[in-house]
């Protein structure tokens, strides 16, 4: 069992995260929080999404706003973007 999860976070989505409503930042860190602890609680509603080159992840933060991010340990993930996304 992983005890919590590592998060990286690409300079792409620190900069898209800083343009979120408050109210959506709010949302992200609860949700931040369960990934965490368990990357496929399903709250976050974490599916797979297709990407020529890269397995990309993405769950729901709410609001039509999700993260995407990338596996890259068992216990590690790179979160790439985050915004409106439909999958």
């Amino acid at each position: 069992m992983i005890k919590s999860m590592k998060i990286y976070y690409s300079p792409k989505f620190a900069k898209e995260y800083r343009k979120l409503p408050l109210k959506i930042k709010l949302l992200a860190e609860k949700k931040e929080e369960i990934f965490r602890n368990y990357p496929f609680d399903l709250r976050l509603k974490t599916v797979k999404i297709s990407e020529k080159y890269r397995k990309l992840w993405a769950f729901s933060i709410g609001h039509g706003y999700k993260i995407v991010l990338e596996f890259t340990k068992i216990d590690t993930a790179r979160f790439h973007t985050v915004g409106i996304y439909e999958f």
